[in-house]
């Protein structure tokens, strides 16, 4: 199969989801830009990763305007267009996972470490599609936002669960626009997956690698002229919820 090069912008890409993805669409031949907002993480993927050809690394701030906007332009000016821009930058707040143990309510929450979660993973979003859709809009690209199973089902309590239903929202509500000239808009949720995410806690047994996740973005990306793939979700099996 003949893979036409792409240019790909991966907000929070310098682990996990975002950074797997990456490596994936440098392998299929693309040309792939990644933020992050941790210098010192930046430089060493950008190493790892090898390819300074096709890779672009940039220090940005998803939940910043003026970052995320500088972010999409330099982009373009590096690689001549933007073909696909990937919402992935997220976390959830320290106090949802301590240390050894399950996930505490939002009764028990720490209020002071809120915001840049809710920043990050509802602002992030929406400033990244403010600032690549007229790109998109040229190439007839797609906006790819990385949702979770925790936007689908609720869980008691829980501000993060709160803003992935932010982002289920925000993507159906981009996509009715971006439709209309001629952008593709993708939702991936995935469910319960062994990353950087449960930093201080402890994922469940049957939590899954997060290849399959990138393979997903990869898979939505390939997607031919005029077909518009809306909602992926996966879990590992043994995940109920």
């Amino acid at each position: 199969m003949t893979v036409t090069s792409k240019t790909v912008l991966i907000t929070g890409a310098t682990s996990g989801i975002g950074a797997l993805t990456a490596r994936l669409l440098l392998e299929q031949g693309h040309r792939v830009a990644v933020t992050g907002r941790n210098p010192e993480k930046l430089q060493a993927f950008l190493e790892e990763a090898g390819r300074p050809k096709e890779l672009l690394g940039i220090i940005a701030d998803a939940a910043d305007w003026d970052a995320t906007l500088a972010a999409v332009a330099q982009t373009v000016e590096h690689f001549g267009a933007l073909d696909a821009a990937v919402a992935n930058a997220g976390f959830t707040s320290a106090d949802y996972f301590p240390t050894g143990g399950a996930t505490i309510t939002h009764e028990e929450g720490d209020p002071t470490l809120w915001p840049p979660m809710v920043l990050t993973n509802v602002m992030g979003p929406a400033l990244l599609a403010r600032a690549s859709l007229p790109h998109l809009q040229r190439t007839q690209g797609r906006l790819v936002l990385i949702g979770s199973v925790a936007g689908l089902k609720n869980a008691p309590g829980n501000l993060y669960s709160a803003t992935k239903w932010a982002v289920t929202g925000l993507a159906e509500n981009l996509r009715m626009y971006a439709t209309t000239v001629g952008v593709g808009v993708t939702l991936v949720n995935p469910g319960m997956i062994d990353t950087t995410f449960w930093d201080g806690g402890t994922p469940p047994p049957f939590a899954m690698p997060a290849q399959p996740v990138a393979e997903a973005i990869g898979y939505a990306l390939a997607q031919p002229a005029g077909v518009d793939l809306n909602t992926l979700t996966i879990r590992p099996i043994g995940q109920p919820a």
